[in-house]
């Protein structure tokens, strides 16, 4: 790239935290006015640079070139004020607050020494009808989609007058619809000469939207190359360091007797007439639109969520109104959807996490023994490659993909028979996804069977081998592994 096409220039930055190395001299150019993918493993060093980029963190050594001129933010403050600005993979919204405080936030507009309300929503009004979209500016944030919420947050963003966008995976949790409309609110922010930065696992995202895109793995800069030159497998293979043969290795296991079955399942206004079986030996994909009811069937099923009426077998036995306390002592476990409110603790120790539903065999005579303890939860890091600087590492250090990990080897120690695995891949890289449907393989090859809820439909395909499809809180079909393709999940979907 020619200098003055360069709007940022990543100059050999490096940061370290104890234990891990997190950026070792990386060094690489964004163009201006393009859309640039960055793209990597969980702990390839993305989350680290990206809080570099935005005040949080201060690097060791290194610079960072904007616009042709050093800088160094030592606040996030500081980076907005040059013209950077970050869409996080959380948001950071008030909820309380309506759309037009949440646009301003920080940096109200005054006129003869009074809040300007009706001038924040004039122009909360006007950047929200050039980006297409119908939101209203007085409308609460807490009652919002999960999509209108992300475009609020774009639209708090970009208010800053940025002139460099960065968007951590931006639609994980955004339906397919949702998706089409920030992706064309990223293409008309691109083409009013917005830079942006997009940063996401889903790799069709990255040939479909970037003009570059940059690979960091284990902390180093890998490639920066034009996206047409490169396919998925090679990006693939850029990423993780070795070719991947196959992103879903499904293995075939004889299926055996049925363990839980579920008939007619109802819970008033959310599920209806829900009826399913699994089968020892057996991966079980639930397909589905956001809000089709998928997870809330899980719930019902764990006694979590109290139901109206129906009934379930566990074994022969009826188990129907056993509580999830109940349900985790006969055997079922929940990789939830949300890993970081629902599966872990997030300032607990890795050891912690992993026991915590398995404490009868940690405690004697009433007391924690810590040498079992670290002897079970070693056995499982060890058995699942968690990668950890140690068991007393917190949670909240681990990258996304360990831990999900983590989550799954605490049900692992609780010797779950039937696991219920609510986007078991959600924000984790392509690397670790084919761990984890390694261990999927696992679990059935011993015999116990998986549930697995998904958005993503090639991995519903390649990991399932029956697949129960919802709408609106009802199963609207039913489609064994070699009749299932996209285009029949789809129509039944809608």
């Amino acid at each position: 790239m020619a200098e003055d096409t360069v709007i940022l220039k990543i100059d050999h930055i490096s940061i370290s935290f104890p234990g891990v190395k997190a950026l070792d001299d990386v060094n690489f150019r964004v163009e201006r006015g393009t859309v640039h993918g960055l793209v990597g493993e969980n702990g390839a060093g993305k989350s680290s640079l990206i809080k570099i980029l935005a005040g949080i963190y201060k690097a060791d050594s290194g610079n960072i070139i904007l616009n042709g001129q050093p800088v160094h933010f030592k606040t996030p403050h500081e980076a907005q004020l040059a013209g950077i600005s970050v869409v996080h993979q959380e948001f950071k919204l008030s909820e309380p607050l309506t759309v037009t405080e949440n646009i301003f936030l920080g940096r109200l507009l005054y006129k003869r020494g009074l809040v300007d309300w009706k001038g924040m929503r004039k122009k909360a009004r006007e950047m929200l009808d050039e980006l297409g979209i119908a939101i209203d500016v007085d409308d609460i944030v807490s009652n919002l989609s999960v999509a209108k919420k992300q475009i609020v947050e774009i639209c708090k963003a970009i208010n800053i007058n940025a002139s460099l966008l960065i968007m951590d995976e931006p639609s994980a949790t955004l339906t397919v619809k949702e998706q089409e409309i920030m992706f064309n609110i990223i293409r008309k922010l691109n083409k009013n000469g917005m830079t942006v930065i997009y940063i996401s696992h889903r790799l069709e995202e990255v040939f479909d939207l970037t003009a570059n895109v940059t690979v960091l793995r284990d902390g180093r800069h890998v490639e920066t190359l034009p996206t047409v030159n490169v396919d998925r497998k090679k990006l693939i293979s850029l990423m993780v360091g070795r070719e991947l043969v196959n992103e879903y290795p499904k293995e075939k296991v004889g299926i055996g007797e049925t363990l839980l079955e579920v008939r007619g399942l109802n819970r008033r206004g959310v599920l209806e007439d829900i009826n399913f079986h699994v089968r020892r030996g057996e991966i079980l994909g639930f397909a589905g639109l956001v809000g089709s009811g998928r997870t809330e069937t899980a719930r019902a099923v764990l006694g979590i969520d109290r139901i109206d009426s129906g009934k379930i077998t566990l074994k022969g036995q009826d188990v129907t109104h056993s509580s999830f306390k109940q349900s985790i002592k006969n055997g079922l476990g929940l990789v939830p959807e949300d890993r970081k409110l629902q599966g872990l603790v997030q300032i607990l120790m890795v050891k912690e996490n992993i026991s915590m539903v398995n404490m009868g065999r940690i405690i004697k005579a009433g007391i924690v023994h810590p040498s079992l303890e670290d002897k079970y939860s070693r056995e499982y890091v060890e058995k699942l490659r968690i990668a950890t600087p140690s068991l007393e590492t917190q949670a909240q250090y681990l990258s996304g993909g360990n831990q999900q990990k983590v989550v799954i080897a605490k049900w692992l120690m609780q010797n779950s028979d039937i696991i219920f695995m609510d986007e078991p891949t959600r924000g984790v890289d392509v690397g670790a996804k084919v761990e984890i449907y390694m261990l999927m393989n696992e679990m059935i090859k011993q015999g116990k069977a998986v549930v697995m809820i998904s958005s993503e439909l090639p991995e519903v395909l390649g990991m399932s081998d029956r697949i129960m499809v919802m709408h609106e809180g009802k199963i609207v079909g039913e489609l064994n592994r070699e009749e299932a393709t996209q285009e029949s999940i789809m129509s039944l979907c809608v």
